[in-house]
Parts: structure tokens; sequence; C-alpha cells
């Protein structure tokens, strides 16, 4: 199969391996890549992904997921987790954010992901400037990069992975509940997804601690408050 070529707003934006060659010279052998998506939706659940790139294997093509068209990120996929040494991806549900809070959510996330990835990381290269994952790298070291996914390729393909496996998440809750398009706009805000909510009320995959959920018509999902306590908003 003939592949596309790489548009030219791509080219010369490929993300570097300089730290993970760095620490392969080090004697780091695993190199993992962290990254998540869904944090600021309003419905569905937050993602982790973990992936460790193999040494000495080139793969063309990968950049940060908000970079690429879905059709980018999609083609990538099963070349990307072929590819790579191990992969792993953590879902926090609806939910368990609301119970937990984000922060908690996103080192459950990270734990998820790592143990379903399989193997022991050396070193685990964060996006941001938080360290999320926490306990859950055992005995590895942490390292956060502020922009990691434009400039780590474990990274960026972390975030591939991820960005990929949500949104299939989401396309499959649009046929659940029709009117909310997350199909398209995958949970996140914007106007349709607004007025879907003031016109319907939330759906059972919508985090109902958020403020968005303030003055809401009540449709049968209880309200969760900031701290854990659930109530109605208007019966």
């Amino acid at each position: 199969m003939t592949r596309s070529r790489l548009r030219p707003s791509l080219r010369g934006t490929a993300p570097g391996t300089k730290v993970e060659r760095a620490a392969w010279a080090a004697g780091l052998g695993v190199v993992v890549g962290i990254d998540e998506v869904g944090r600021g939706a309003w419905a569905g659940p937050l993602t982790v992904a973990a992936l460790a790139v193999p040494e000495g294997r080139r793969i063309t093509r990968v950049r940060d997921s908000k970079a690429l068209t879905a059709a980018e990120r999609e083609a990538l996929f099963e070349p990307l987790t072929a590819w790579a040494l191990g992969w792993g991806v953590g879902h926090v549900s609806p939910n368990e954010c609301d119970q937990l809070g984000m922060s908690a959510a996103q080192r459950l996330g990270a734990r998820r992901a790592l143990e379903s990835m399989g193997l022991m990381a050396d070193l685990i290269l964060v996006d941001g400037t938080w360290d999320f994952v926490g306990d859950a790298a055992g005995n590895a070291e942490v390292r956060t990069i502020v922009h990691g996914d434009a400039a780590s390729l474990s990274i960026a393909a972390a975030s591939v992975v991820a960005k990929v496996t949500r949104d299939q998440i989401m396309r499959d809750e649009a046929e659940n509940f029709p009117a909310f398009n997350f199909e398209r706009n995958k949970g996140y805000p914007c106007a349709q997804h607004r007025a879907s909510l003031s016109g319907r009320g939330p759906t059972t995959i919508h985090r109902r601690s958020w403020s968005f959920m303030d003055g809401l018509p009540w449709t049968g999902q209880p309200r969760i408050h900031p701290g854990g306590s659930q109530g109605v908003l208007f019966a």
C-alpha cells in the first residue's frame, strides 16, 4: 500500500530522540514516554498512554497528536504499536474523575498505563511540568519535559496512542447519545455540546462535579459536588 506524502507543514517538525539516546548511552535501556488526553473534556474518560521506544529502530511521520489529522493519527496507530518495545493505555472513567479529582485521576491513569505496558521502565518522560506518575514509576527515574509531545519521540508516540484510543471510545459513545455529537467533539467543550447540555441535561458519561454543570436541567443523573458529596441541583 502506498503511503500518502507528509504534509509540507509537518516537514522539519519531527520530535527528537536526544533525551532517549542519552539515556540509552547511560545504560537506561527502557525509556518510556507518557502522555494524557481528555483532561479538559466535559464527557468521557481521561486516557493516559505509555510507550517504550525501541533503541536502534526508526519510525517516520510521528508527531505530537495535536499536529496530526484524525486520519494521520489512525494510520500511524498500528505501525506505531507494532514498532514499540511495549505500550499500554490506562482509562479513568468519568465517575472516577468526579470522585478522585483530576490530579488523582491522572495518577491513576498513569499507573494503569504503565501496568498494562508489561515492561519495567528505567526512565519515564512526562509531557509538561508536573510528574503525575509518582509512585507508579517504581524504581524508574521520571523527567518532565515542557512541550514534550513536540520535542520527544517517546512522548509524541504516546500522545498518538492516547488520542486514537480515546477518540474511538467517544465515537462508540456517540451511538448511545446521538444528540451530543461525540463523534465530532469527543466530549470537549463547544457551542453544540453546551446547547445539548442546556436542553437535555448531562448523560451518564459526563463529569458531573465540574462547574459547567451549574444551572443545567436535572435529567435523573445526580449532581456530584466537588469533594465527593452528591445531590440533585433541580428536582
